[in-house]
Parts: C-alpha cells; structure tokens; sequence
C-alpha cells in the first residue's frame, strides 16, 4: 500500500468516527431533552389540577352562555368561562396549594360561591354550579 493511499483511508476512518461521535451526541441530546422535558411534565402534574363541571338552572337543566368565575384565594386574580351549549366548563393549570372559589351567574341567576380546597385531593375535581334567584 502506498502512503499516499494510506493517509485517505485514514483521513476517511478518520471523518467517519467524527461523524458517528457527532450522531452519537446528537441522539443522546434529543434523549436527554426528552427525559428532562417529561420529567418536567411530571412535576407539574403533581402541583397541578383542573376543575369542571356543569352549571344547572333551578329545574336542573344545563345552562348555555353562563359565566363561570374562578377566584384564586391567594392572589384573588379572578378567571371567567362562559359555558359550552351542554353547560359545561372547565379551568386548567390550577395550583394545588391554593383555593379557589367558583361562581356562575347567568341574567338575574347566581350559584353562590363554592370552594375547592387545598385539601381536596382530587386531580380532576367535578363541581356542579346550581343557579337560583339573587
């Protein structure tokens, strides 16, 4: 073998183990982001909740176009929702370390307000809003 021919081939060994190194690091960047973006995930998971549920007019129907308020007990920064035609709601991204306080009102309607309490365990807790005269 000339040495000529020998410095390519080892000039290509060469590029090739770079080039497996360099693919080697990439997958193990994508892995690792991966596991810390999940990772991430499951924390907040664990330090947060959602609540739903269904706002009914006095004779127990849903109620459409009503507005859902979630007070939070600690900021006292209020969310509004306005209820789905089947009258649902729903509030996501909710701490688990604080209450919060849900009213509905629809014209001269009201719910009065409920809590969800930092000792409710539940993830996905389900509140019912009844609506009845002012």
């Amino acid at each position: 073998m000339t040495m000529t021919r020998m410095r390519t081939r080892k000039r290509t060994t060469t590029k090739k183990t770079r080039q497996f190194w360099a693919v080697l690091f990439l997958i193990l960047a994508v892995v690792s982001a991966g596991s810390l973006s999940a990772q991430k995930k499951n924390k907040d998971d664990a330090t947060t909740r959602s609540v739903s549920g269904v706002v009914m007019d006095p004779d127990g129907q849903p109620v459409a176009s009503a507005v859902v308020q979630l007070k939070d007990s600690r900021t006292l920064q209020v969310r509004s929702f306005i209820t789905k035609e089947d009258g649902t709601y729903h509030f996501a991204g909710l701490k688990t370390d604080i209450d919060y306080q849900l009213k509905a009102d629809r014209q001269e309607l009201t719910s009065g307000w409920k809590t969800v309490s930092v000792f409710d365990n539940r993830k996905e807790p389900l509140i019912n809003l009844k609506l009845a005269k002012k």
